[in-house]
């Protein structure tokens, strides 16, 4: 029997558009239904200054019915909140529409990752330890089940916002919407390279912290052979040098970070002196109305928010995409077992003898556990292995019980290869006790009693 192994994403966009491509879909949908709510919104200020406050010619035909000044302007005021209340009420349902898929792809890829770890094969439970799996399963992860959710709905809905406003502000005045975008391309530029460092420093923080983990976890486990032979200092300037780098490295990603938020407020601060000094120069000219320039005002006041949410979101992308690859390599070994192996129900008929051909196995090191070993076992016969804690009597007999694949060689019951079947038949008619502590479910344990 032949089995594929499939990997997993290497990059978190695939990920998320391989297992909610349709999902990502509708948020896009409900995204663009809030473009002309918004477009509206801020044509509506402008109608209610230049056609109601300072309009003249009433009464003015509204649906049939003619509207003096103030029942107009109150129309249009009750349009305006009720536009409110319809651009409020899509983006509640999108917001709720993406931490539901943000949840679920969650949930998807932690159990994707504890999947994994049972398809380990024995020999990668000795290179990575349970204090560096069980925190990339339960919080590395978590920061991911947001930015799913945000992945496509907030660069289309943030973008889609900024060409709305910025569509509204050339429509009153070209100038104005050039002096709206003057220094975007300084941002443009100086952002991503600032960003690229962070990211990096971000990549090396967590690396450094597992260290750290797999450190503390291996003084606690071994804590009696610290006071034994009296390593405690050392073991306190070994975790006290890794505090310290990771100190450093936060303290440069901290730098990086708000060198970043100087330069956007900077900016920020300096576009609405071209507002003031530009749109004033056309008002008091009469190129532009005073309604206009009040609008677009407004539109700039509320055009900030989508660029600085496009900044953020490019810095936790880029951060999120370190993450998940940083975890994705440590579940994703060249020697993974298949996905089928695992949950095959197939259970094949042993019987025959046991035989092993020249097999030979070792973990790395440079030492072999087992070395050519080629023996064969009748049916029904009865066989000790004898040697001792390193002579590699263990992994002769997971090699036997296909536990262990060899390096080279084979094992066979009957003629057939172990490492060929699915899990379920060595799991279900070979039996193994390990010579380690015996793994019990504590839900199963509950239902044993012991007599006299």
């Amino acid at each position: 029997m032949y089995f594929k192994v499939s990997r997993m994403e290497s990059n978190l966009f695939r990920f998320i558009l391989k297992y909610s491509k349709k999902q990502q879909f509708v948020i896009l949908l409900i995204t663009m239904l809030s473009f002309p709510l918004l477009y509206s919104m801020l044509e509506l200020p402008k109608m209610i200054v230049n056609d109601t406050i300072q309009g003249t010619n009433f009464p003015r035909a509204v649906g049939g019915y003619e509207l003096e000044q103030i029942p107009y302007l109150l129309v249009l005021c009750f349009t305006f909140l009720g536009l409110v209340f319809l651009n409020n009420g899509v983006k509640f349902t999108l917001n709720v529409y993406k931490g539901l898929i943000g949840e679920r792809m969650l949930l998807r890829l932690r159990y994707d990752l504890f999947q994994r770890v049972l398809r380990f094969r024995l020999p990668q439970f000795r290179r990575v330890s349970s204090s560096e799996i069980i925190p990339m399963i339960t919080s590395e992860v978590k920061d991911l089940g947001g930015f799913i959710g945000d992945a496509i709905a907030v660069p289309a809905f943030q973008s889609g916002t900024l060409l709305v406003y910025l569509a509204f502000i050339f429509v009153q005045d070209p100038l104005l919407g050039l002096a709206a975008i003057a220094l975007y391309p300084v941002q443009g530029y100086l952002i991503p390279r600032l960003q690229r460092r962070v990211v990096l420093l971000a990549r090396e923080r967590v690396h450094n912290v597992r260290i750290i983990a797999d450190r503390v976890g291996e003084s606690i486990n071994g804590v009696t052979e610290i006071h034994a032979n009296d390593t405690s200092a050392w073991h306190l300037a070994d975790l006290s040098d890794r505090l310290h780098t990771n100190f450093q490295i936060r303290y440069d990603i901290f730098n990086r970070k708000y060198m970043i938020k100087f330069i956007n407020n900077l900016i920020n601060q300096l576009t609405p002196f071209f507002f003031y000094s530009i749109g004033g120069y056309l008002v008091i000219r009469g190129n532009i109305s005073f309604g206009a320039l009040v609008a677009v005002l407004a539109a700039y006041k509320d055009l900030a928010g989508p660029w600085k949410e496009l900044l953020a979101y490019y810095q936790t992308q880029a951060d999120c995409s370190v993450k998940y690859q940083t975890v994705i390599e440590n579940f994703d070994p060249p020697d993974i077992y298949p996905l089928e192996r695992l949950t095959g129900s197939e259970v094949a008929e042993l019987g025959g003898a046991l035989s092993m051909f020249a097999v030979s196995f070792s973990e790395g090191g440079g030492r072999s556990e087992a070395q050519a070993v080629t023996l064969e076992i009748p049916e029904g016969a009865h066989c000790a292995v004898i040697g001792n804690d390193r002579s590699g009597r263990s992994e002769v007999l997971e090699l036997d019980a296909g536990l262990l694949t060899p390096d080279s060689g084979c094992v066979e019951i009957g003629g057939r290869n172990i490492d060929e079947l699915t899990a379920s038949t060595p799991g279900r008619l070979i039996g193994y006790v390990s010579i380690r502590r015996p793994y019990l479910h504590r839900q199963r344990c509950a239902t044993i009693s012991i007599t006299a």
